[in-house]
């Protein structure tokens, strides 16, 4: 077995979310991926398999510390590009096919940028009022500055908060711990004289393992569901934004989120920062 560091939505040198990518991973079973994803300590690691569907140019179990995901976003992204990185060889020019358990993940590659398109949402509508309390509280925000409390389920399961402003992102103060599974996610924008090329601002948490609410550096699958709850929303519209995520704790990530024909796509710059480490794992005691 190979393991690969990625850097994904990057913009710069290391200033995306990292990934653990286990090339060859056909001997591991569930608890031993999990083991090694809580060792590592990034939000998710993943493990390349073989197809089983024909039209997949490769399979992928995605962990995160508290458990296995049907589908991520930053993981599809980092998956890719190392599975291209190594050799592989898609199907169809510049598109590869994921296979993960939320089914068929479309992928395309221009050079070191990739997006994915954004899956259907496995659930959408309201919170309803003990969700929205909770997820207001978890998150840390004022009620006042909430315009809108949704699920956002695409594999993950988000309850978005839309906020006022991308101040009001920022502002957000969560608590240090929350059941699992939790996953907040927030999301604000900015005003038409802000610096930057930024016009939304995320942020999202997540419980691990113990319970403690971590803080995800930049977040593929949020990112997917809220621009399709700001499409359907008609908050936006075609050709889609450019979104920030992670300066609270230190990152820089940077999501395009274009809207096509086809649907909503997700993109970002990939950058491998360490290729095909050996990997030798010890036997894991029985749990």
């Amino acid at each position: 077995m190979k393991l690969d560091l990625v850097d994904v939505f990057a913009d710069g040198a290391l200033s995306g979310n990292p990934l653990a990518v286990v090339h060859g991973a056909d001997a591991l079973d569930g608890p031993a991926m999990l083991a090694l994803t809580r060792w590592l300590g990034f939000s998710e690691t993943t493990f390349l398999l073989p197809p089983t569907e024909p039209v997949a140019d490769y399979r992928v179990r995605i962990f995160y510390p508290a458990g296995e995901l049907p589908f991520a976003g930053h993981p599809t992204l980092g998956s890719a590009a190392a599975w291209l990185a190594v050799g592989g060889q898609p199907q169809r020019a510049g598109l590869v096919v994921q296979q993960c358990p939320a089914g068929l993940i479309d992928v395309r590659v221009d050079g070191n940028t990739l997006a994915f398109r954004a899956p259907p949402l496995r659930k959408s509508g309201s919170l309803d009022a003990a969700e929205r309390a909770e997820a207001i509280r978890v998150a840390g925000v004022d009620e006042a500055d909430v315009i809108a409390a949704v699920h956002a389920d695409n594999g993950p399961g988000w309850r978005l908060l839309h906020l006022v402003s991308a101040d009001a992102v920022l502002a957000a103060r969560p608590v240090a711990t929350a059941p699992v599974p939790t996953d907040v996610g927030l999301a604000g924008a900015w005003g038409a004289d802000h610096l930057r090329d930024r016009q939304w601002e995320v942020r999202a948490f997540f419980a691990d393992a113990n319970g403690r609410l971590v803080e995800d550096p930049v977040t593929g699958s949020l990112n997917a569901s809220v621009g399709q709850y700001l499409l359907a929303t008609g908050h936006v519209a075609a050709p889609g934004y450019i979104a920030g995520q992670g300066q609270c704790i230190g990152a820089d990530g940077r999501i395009a989120v274009t809207v096509h024909t086809d649907g909503v796509w997700i993109g970002g710059k990939v950058q491998m920062v360490a290729q095909g480490a050996a990997l030798h794992l010890p036997a894991c005691p029985p749990s």
